[in-house]
């Protein structure tokens, strides 16, 4: 977890987290880590997505000349992309053959996956966690022809490693990211606000350019979400993934306890009322 110089309590980590604004939407659940937070440490959480998706229409896509079926196998990063292939293929009438590969940056995106087909073991490879571990995957078939549906603001790790090592592949931009309207967050402040890809801190200076830090705890999930935090010169709080913390909830729960311990998490007799 990425930590300032400043020792524990003191600077500007000595206020406590009482608010956490989540640029996501919120959990479709009740069972989610941030609810599990808000009640263990009486903090508000709130949820506002930074960054809308737009879909890109079947006749812009066709526009683009990519014929879906002459490919072999998809490259899978997120969940936004496998809803909108779909999405195309659905008013493009195709079904996807039983032998088509699909390879997914994570377990998430993979399970995700079947929400729109029936998954056999020996078309399905998975990376781990990031590109780089789904490389590894991906060298092993290098007689594919992939086929990577993305949005038009994409990290250029996949086409890059694609293009030096001589696969064939194709790049199809099926959905649009732009930022939210937060002009109803000018006059709303928070002690965290928790960002998950650098289109939510492109976001924040697009709907507030003169935003200054101050108080205001920044969490970042992932090092290119961590390099854009930098980047715009806001300092960084916390950081996860790490070893200890896999999470983003994770990661802040320990910024919480390493900070604050002596403050907060103080459990709440019967009638709802915080112990002395």
């Amino acid at each position: 977890m990425a930590e300032s110089k400043d020792k524990p309590g003191t600077g500007r980590h000595a206020n406590r987290i009482s608010s956490i604004l989540v640029t996501q939407p919120k959990p479709t659940n009740d069972v989610s880590p941030y609810f599990s937070i808000a009640e263990k440490y009486g903090i508000k959480v709130d949820f506002r997505e930074f960054i809308d998706v737009q879909p890109v229409s079947y006749k812009d896509f066709r526009k683009e000349k990519v014929n879906i079926l002459e490919h072999t196998a998809v490259i899978f990063t997120s969940r936004n992309a496998v809803d909108h292939f779909f999405r195309i293929c659905q008013e493009a009438k195709l079904e996807m053959p039983a032998e088509m590969k699909y390879f997914c940056i994570s377990e998430q995106t993979a399970n995700y996956l079947q929400k729109y087909i029936v998954l056999r073991k020996r078309k399905l490879f998975v990376g781990q966690r990031t590109a780089v571990d789904l490389f590894e995957v991906i060298k092993k078939h290098k007689t594919e022809k992939f086929l990577y549906p993305c949005s038009d603001i994409r990290k250029d790790d996949i086409p890059e490693f694609m293009r030096a090592n001589g696969f064939k592949f194709t790049e199809a931009v099926i959905y649009r990211t732009v930022a939210s309207d937060l002009s109803d967050l000018s006059d709303v402040k928070y002690d965290c606000i928790a960002f998950f890809s650098p289109s939510g801190i492109s976001s924040l200076f697009i709907n507030f350019p003169d935003f200054e830090q101050n108080g205001t705890r920044i969490a970042a999930f992932g090092p290119t979400t961590a390099k854009a935090v930098i980047d715009a010169g806001l300092e960084l709080d916390i950081e996860a993934p790490h070893p200890n913390a896999p999470s983003m909830t994770g990661a802040i729960e320990a910024y919480i306890r390493h900070h604050h311990s002596p403050d907060v998490g103080k459990e709440k007799n019967k009638s709802g009322k915080q112990s002395a």
